[in-house]
């Protein structure tokens, strides 16, 4: 996989009003891998420290931390996420200070779910197709896609050809099931996929991945847990 898609985006979405936030939230979970989500400044800091996101939207004028002071303590230790910020304000003030931070997109609500696609589409060609080449997976373990290696707490997993197209075939299905069908066709291509070949594969592929990581389906094939 030589670009991210929406489908392996990560987005944190920080907003105080409940009913658009749980618009935007419950929309953007048929979109993209996963969304958290936060009713302030604060409550997003408190989600960052257990969820590492491609690309977080903010509003700005939120209770008890507003969206330009959480993103001043988000670039005190990431200066390369990719933040947009969505707000009924167009102020001087907040627009010169905001790109001092680096901001990626200024939208202006009402928001709509095509002009955030729109936009999510711009993040990935503009700049997050230069920054991520990799994939977080839990436990310190993360993938390279483009120098296709594992690595855990950055030490080098080995990894054959087969576990490689395995992995990225369940990377891109992230929110659905990956049947055999398409392990034949993708892994095993012109070779037959015997019961034997995928037990061994699966078995050694998960002595190499986060525990459970790869859950079975009887019947139906794999997916990411």
């Amino acid at each position: 996989m030589s670009k991210v898609t929406l489908k392996d985006l990560n987005i944190l979405f920080v907003e105080d009003e409940d009913i658009i936030r749980e618009k935007i939230v419950s929309s953007l979970r048929y979109i993209v891998s996963d969304v958290k989500e936060a009713s302030n400044g604060c409550d997003a800091l408190e989600q960052l420290k257990s969820f590492i996101p491609d690309l977080i939207i903010t509003d700005l004028h939120m209770p008890d931390m507003n969206g330009v002071e959480f993103i001043k303590e988000v670039r005190k230790s990431n200066k390369n996420v990719c933040i947009i910020v969505q707000t009924a304000y167009t102020t001087e003030k907040y627009l010169l200070s905001l790109v001092e931070m680096h901001i990626e997109k200024y939208l202006i609500k009402p928001l709509s779910l095509e002009k955030l696609i729109d936009t999510l589409e711009y993040c990935l060609n503009t700049t997050l197709n230069k920054k991520i080449t990799y994939k977080k997976l839990p436990d310190g373990y993360e993938y390279d896609w483009n120098q296709k290696i594992l690595l855990h707490n950055k030490e080098l997993i080995s990894l054959t050809k087969k576990e490689i197209l395995f992995l990225e075939l369940l990377f891109k299905n992230i929110n659905n099931i990956t049947s055999y069908e398409e392990l034949q066709n993708v892994v095993w291509q012109d070779s037959v996929m015997t019961d034997n070949a995928l037990r061994s594969l699966i078995r050694n592929l998960r002595k190499k991945l986060p525990k459970d990581f790869i859950v079975n389906l009887s019947g139906i094939g794999y997916k990411v847990a």
